[in-house]
């Protein structure tokens, strides 16, 4: 339309007419143009808006927040690396209870003294070495090497690798349940902010409404100047409170989308719960907590660590026994027959039997040592114990509390939401002061801003349990109790 009303001023002034110097038939074809090119228009408006629609924010459920946010932390991702290098950690070490083979090639010269011997192969003197270490002049080896050592040390190191193996997938399983309760908190702190957003902008378009009645009451000599000036005080700190609202709102969106985007701008939405989910009984929690404490079983990994140091140390009282079996040449020639028909192919084999006798009391010492870690790793799983049930004891009950205080919290913003308008009501018809007005609405803010608070409070309740009982389904108990 704006096209049209631009072509018909140009033209209009080319020809120098006035637009009302038309004739009224010529008014009437130029009304028809505009109106057909004004109904072309919403498709192209239609057309131009498209990557608006595009471009909208992506809807975010908790789930995958989680997910997000552990392929993103860098904490939760070294655990994951030591978790998997543990693993290897435990293939490592049964390999090294298993026999190791080497194919051994060498070719060696030593200088000549220029004196023959006899300590070649067949009848015939050779030249003899300078080195008398040495068996020819030219020496040539090629050998499978076969070596195997039987020890405690080795059955103690493979029992050391699996609790390790073991601690370090506890570990991890502490760093991700972590995660999943500061995410949660953090989801439901980017829903309470926006809520408490939203409640701003409602106190702030109410205190305006009530800036302009306060007026039209002061117009009609009904209400005095002050009434004018408290009500204009209260629209301006609710302006305050809501720029306010509107920084702490896009800190929580922030602070969420650094776990959650490449870029912590990107905009995306939060999905609300209607309802708040439901809590377990007391027996299921602590049944689930007692078998599936990741924390508990890094403690008991970390004792069946220090009991496989103590037989490490204890295992160098004992002898090792070494097998060696070497099979391939090593002849002055490169070749499986020599001269005179020797045959250069062959084998040995040895065994070997160390006995420790006296290492002044090194290994008495490492034992000792050894031990003394150990008993601290069993303090420290008698003290993981004990806040086990501390934790779970305090996580529950503050659950409990705020699940019981939402639906009073909800009362609480009803009957306050009912108590402004009556006293709006009666400040209209000149039964209530302005200051009744002013408290009503605050006591509406307080109320809604607490039910968000509570129900934020709830969530991060639940969050608690969850690193102590594993993951916690709202609307499936049954999944606590089968574990």
């Amino acid at each position: 339309m704006l096209l049209g009303v631009k072509m018909r001023q140009r033209i209009g002034k080319n020809q120098k007419v006035r637009r009302f110097d038309l004739p009224a038939g010529a008014q009437l074809v130029s009304l028809l143009l505009l109106l057909a090119m004004g109904s072309q228009l919403p498709a192209h408006g239609q057309a131009v808006s498209s990557p608006a629609v595009a471009d909208a924010p992506a809807m975010v459920t908790l789930e995958e927040a989680i997910r997000r946010a552990e392929a993103n932390e860098p904490s939760f991702a070294e655990a994951r690396a030591e978790s998997g290098s543990a693993k290897l950690d435990r293939s490592i070490a049964r390999a090294g209870l298993l026999p190791s083979a080497v194919y051994h090639n060498q070719a060696l010269y030593t200088q000549s003294n220029g004196q023959l011997n006899q300590a070649g192969q067949g009848v015939g003197s050779q030249s003899a070495p300078k080195f008398i270490a040495n068996n020819a002049v030219r020496e040539y080896a090629s050998q499978g090497v076969f070596n195997e050592t039987f020890g405690l040390a080795g059955v103690a190191g493979v029992r050391r690798a699996n609790a390790g193996a073991a601690r370090a997938a506890a570990e991890l399983e502490v760093a991700r349940r972590g995660l999943v309760a500061a995410v949660t908190g953090l989801y439901y702190g980017v829903l309470a902010e926006e809520n408490k957003l939203a409640i701003a902008d409602r106190a702030h378009g109410e205190a305006s409404e009530f800036t302009a009645l306060t007026g039209k009451r002061e117009e009609a000599r009904e209400a005095a100047h002050a009434d004018v000036v408290k009500a204009q005080l209260l629209e301006q700190q609710r302006g305050r409170d809501l720029s306010d609202a509107r920084v702490t709102a896009e800190k929580a969106r922030l602070e969420l989308g650094v776990l959650l985007f490449a870029d912590p701008r990107t905009p995306y939405k939060v999905a609300a719960e209607d309802t708040a989910a439901p809590l377990a009984d007391r027996a299921a929690v602590e049944a689930a907590a007692g078998k599936n404490n990741p924390e508990l079983k890094s403690a008991l990994a970390a004792v069946s660590m220090s009991n496989a140091d103590v037989l490490t140390a204890r295992a160098a009282y004992l002898p090792d026994l070494g097998l060696n079996v070497t099979y391939g040449i090593d002849a002055p020639q490169f070749a499986v027959n020599g001269p005179d028909h020797v045959r250069n192919l062959g084998y040995s084999a040895s065994v070997t039997v160390d006995i420790p006798v006296w290492d002044w009391l090194s290994t008495a010492h490492k034992v000792k040592q050894s031990e003394i870690r150990r008993d601290v790793a069993k303090v420290a799983l008698t003290a993981t114990e004990r806040r086990l049930i501390a934790r779970l004891d305090e996580a529950y009950s503050e659950a409990q509390a705020a699940r019981d205080q939402l639906a009073s919290l909800d009362l609480s913003v009803t009957t306050a939401a009912e108590s402004l308008r009556l006293t709006k009501l009666r400040y209209a018809e000149g039964e209530a002061t302005v200051l009744e007005v002013v408290d009503a609405q605050t006591a509406f803010v307080t109320a809604a801003n607490a039910r968000e608070d509570g129900r934020t409070r709830y969530q991060a309740a639940r969050a608690d349990l969850q690193t102590l009982t594993g993951t916690m389904k709202a609307d499936d108990q049954d999944n606590i109790e089968n574990r």
